[in-house]
């Protein structure tokens, strides 16, 4: 860890956070969902949004989102970063807005996102069709594979082979995302979910059925980061940056070089050393969960459990609420909300759990948060470790 990194922690902190539309938001467009979203993180800061002089953000449907977004805001950033790299893509801004604001380039940078993948009228067909197009996969496409379901229950088949993980386990994850969903009124899934229904539902590819898959929901998800010299001014508890790695080793599932080993290995392992904490430091953990395999591979690869031991780790309700570790406490991506791409609600909600603004499904004490983002299948990963100011 080089001494600049070192010298990141805690330079900066979460001042706001804000989300709209998350579910279903008819008649909203992609880039009202993000602006919505956005002015209430710039309030929640405490701030204008002419005091933005940062922006980091990115989508799937336009490659220059990060021009028509300062435009649509009506503001004119000196920094600006619009890295696309899936739904990992809002946890890996960290790196680039925080040495822009130690660097003195900006001073306040908003990272937002806005998606109406559940009520836009274009197809699944003709969005397959046309990411074809932009961003071709070679050795995947001419196989016509239903991806991401496919590239994912590939990495499943193989951890149930290898390590002897069975369906039930996964359902596990997914029935505790459903309980942590229920103490939830923001949660888009609410109603009760057994590991009968997750077994019986409809599969999709198997060995994952509908309910080992993630939600297709509209929303937008904002927040800002300043410097922590202004956590004095700050009208909320300050969310400090501890650490963040990011990594990816493969575009393509098939050119994953282990289907039971993710890049988490390297994001987390970095993120751990900058932030000088290990796993067993962590109170909460929001993982990015598009499916049920991943909550169980970033468990692992993330050093809560040895690999291959994921599933005992989540039987009998381990990351339910009441179980030996608090994971996505929102519901997550499969009972909350996911939007196309979910990285940023892992850190909005992490933020809002140090803050303790979580309600009914609040953990107590909570002062240290491992969030943790994933893009494209299983291709790039980034891991950031918040903490209060108990930890600096």
């Amino acid at each position: 860890m080089s001494a600049q990194l070192s010298s990141l922690r805690g330079s900066a902190v979460i001042a706001g956070v804000g989300t709209f539309g998350c579910g279903e938001a008819h008649g909203f467009t992609e880039m009202e969902l993000l602006a919505r979203s956005a002015r209430q993180a710039v309030a929640d800061a405490g701030l204008k949004m002419s005091d933005i002089d940062g922006i980091c953000t990115a989508s799937v449907s336009s490659t220059m989102w990060s021009m028509a977004v300062p435009e649509y805001l009506g503001i004119n950033p000196r920094f600006l970063d619009g890295t696309m790299i899936g739904g990992s893509s809002f946890v890996a801004h960290l790196m680039p807005a925080m040495l822009a604001l130690q660097s003195g380039q900006c001073n306040a940078v908003l990272v937002c996102y806005g998606s109406t993948q559940r009520t836009a009228t274009l197809g699944r067909k003709e969005m397959n069709a046309s990411r074809r197009v932009l961003d071709p996969m070679p050795y995947e496409h001419p196989f016509d594979p239903v991806m991401p379901a496919s590239a994912y229950a590939l990495a499943a088949a193989r951890h149930m082979h290898q390590y002897g993980t069975t369906r039930k386990q996964l359902a596990e994850i997914a029935v505790a995302a459903r309980a942590w969903a229920q103490l939830n009124p923001e949660a888009f899934m609410r109603d009760p979910l057994s590991i009968d229904d997750v077994l019986s539902a409809r599969m999709v590819c198997d060995p994952l059925s509908v309910r080992d898959c993630c939600l297709v929901t509209d929303g937008g998800g904002a927040y800002v980061l300043v410097r922590a010299d202004r956590a004095k001014d700050l009208p909320n508890k300050p969310v400090y940056v501890l650490g963040n790695g990011t990594a990816t080793w493969h575009r393509q599932i098939a050119c994953m070089p282990d289907l039971t080993v993710t890049a988490a290995t390297q994001s987390g392992q970095e993120a751990y050393a900058m932030a000088g904490l290990s796993a067993k430091d962590m109170n909460v953990l929001a993982l990015y969960d598009a499916f049920t395999i991943n909550t169980l591979l970033f468990l692992e690869d993330l050093g809560f459990c040895k690999k291959g031991e994921g599933g005992a780790f989540v039987e009998n309700g381990g990351i339910a609420p009441g179980g030996r570790l608090a994971v996505n406490t929102n519901g997550g991506g499969l009972s909350c909300v996911h939007p196309g791409m979910y990285g940023i609600f892992c850190l909005i909600e992490a933020v809002r759990q140090l803050r303790g603004e979580g309600g009914a499904r609040q953990v107590q004490g909570a002062q240290t948060a491992l969030v943790h983002g994933n893009g494209g299948t299983l291709s790039s990963q980034s891991t950031a470790i918040l903490g209060t100011a108990d930890t600096l």
